[in-house]
């Protein structure tokens, strides 16, 4: 955005800013925040601080890096107000989890460490950071983050401590990260139409157990290699021999991979569906709506768990509704799908769901290539967390001006 534009928006940035930094108790927090804002906004290639300040008529580098990575302000209650607005506004179809990384050179920002990267498809020095996302076919936007610690940070006290990293901060998986974002938007009283990701949260039975017992629906993307059984296999009760514990139910095949499963359906099963115009015409591929029983030692343990124990348990593993994708021309299939929705969903809906989880790379584009979400310099906890705050107001007050440019008030 060029600076004659951005001057034009001033009065309206005001009033976005008044309202989602309405819980900053301090007049200059404010001011410095709408500043901060324009600078994210603004053309230009950098968006660390030093770069913006040079750019805006009232900046201040000193007066901006005291904001970002010293002034105390709380992120969380404008974070809960951003996602109150956009949610209201964009009206999600889905909730989309997912996972952003951050190069990062040296080892003194806040939970950098050599771990994958998908910004560079590979092992290297980087952050990570999982987020919850509200999403349709043609808007989204994020609602929650949180900064992800590996256990060389968490084990670390003293490290911990230089970066300003809070005290009851322990390392979590990131699945675990994921669910206390969505327990985080429950007590913000927003409720998760439908949660969607990627095989990386999908292929976690414990993910997938969590959503359930918060009572989410879910269609969840796996790798293909993840073992089940048909929905009509039945476990067999051998006769009890008369000594010892009682013989376990138990299924009298093994599971087989859901790649295998899928092919064994046969490609008549499937049929074409479109989930969405897209630029190039419509998106069409075939796809087939299966039920089988996913099995493992996490499913199996799971089960027993909730049939009453080793003992009491029927053997019977819970039936889950399987998404595959076969490609006119490919051999085999090439996309799975678990969920816990009901096999008699429309295909249609089960597939624009599932692809939905792509519109967020339009998120990642803006958010860090049009506002430098991964351009703060900074290496404590708290700036971090102040940057990605700001970075998520600018990306929602733009998605507010394209979803309604007249949208001036409070929602």
């Amino acid at each position: 955005m060029r600076l004659g534009e951005m001057e034009r928006l001033r009065g309206e940035l005001a009033e976005f800013v008044a309202d989602v930094f309405g819980s900053l108790p301090r007049r200059d927090q404010r001011r410095w925040g709408e500043c901060y804002l324009r600078g994210l906004m603004l053309d230009g290639r950098r968006k660390s601080i030093q770069p913006m300040a040079e750019r805006l008529p009232d900046g201040n580098m000193q007066a901006l890096q005291q904001f970002v990575s010293q002034s105390p302000w709380d992120p969380v209650p404008v974070r809960r107000r951003i996602a109150e607005r956009l949610s209201h506004v964009v009206g999600p179809e889905v909730w989309v989890i997912d996972d952003v990384s951050f190069p990062k050179c040296g080892r003194a920002s806040v939970g950098v460490a050599r771990q994958y990267c998908g910004a560079v498809g590979k092992r290297a020095n980087c952050q990570v950071a999982v987020s919850v996302h509200a999403a349709t076919d043609t808007a989204s936007c994020p609602l929650q983050w949180q900064l992800y610690l590996p256990r060389e940070w968490t084990d670390a006290p003293e490290r911990c401590r230089r970066a300003g990293v809070p005290d009851d901060v322990v390392h979590q998986e990131k699945w675990r990260l994921a669910l206390g974002l969505l327990d985080t938007l429950a007590q913000w009283q927003l409720k998760a139409p439908v949660v969607v990701a990627d095989a990386g949260y999908g292929v976690s039975t414990p993910f997938r157990l969590g959503l359930e017992e918060r009572g989410l629906s879910y269609v969840l993307a796996l790798a293909g290699k993840e073992v089940a059984h048909w929905e009509d296999v039945e476990p067999h009760q051998p006769a009890y021999g008369g000594l010892g514990p009682p013989t376990l139910a138990r299924y009298r095949t093994p599971p087989r991979a859901v790649c295998v499963l899928a092919a064994e359906a046969g490609v008549e099963r499937f049929t074409e569906v479109t989930w969405r115009q897209g630029s190039k015409g419509a998106m069409t591929s075939r796809f087939a709506v299966l039920t089988v029983r996913p099995a493992g030692k996490q499913s199996l343990a799971a089960a027993q768990e909730a049939g009453g124990g080793r003992n009491q348990w029927d053997g019977v593993l819970p039936a889950r509704t399987l998404l595959v994708e076969w490609p006119d021309g490919q051999d085999t299939p090439t996309g799975y799908w678990v969920s816990n929705l009901p096999a008699t969903t429309p295909a249609a809906d089960l597939v624009r769901w599932a692809k939905m989880r792509w519109r967020i790379e339009h998120d990642y584009r803006e958010l860090k290539h049009g506002l430098g979400l991964d351009h703060f310099e900074g290496r404590t906890w708290r700036g971090w967390h102040h940057h990605v705050t700001l970075v998520t107001a600018a990306q929602a007050f733009l998605t507010l001006r394209r979803l309604d440019p007249k949208v001036r008030t409070p929602a």
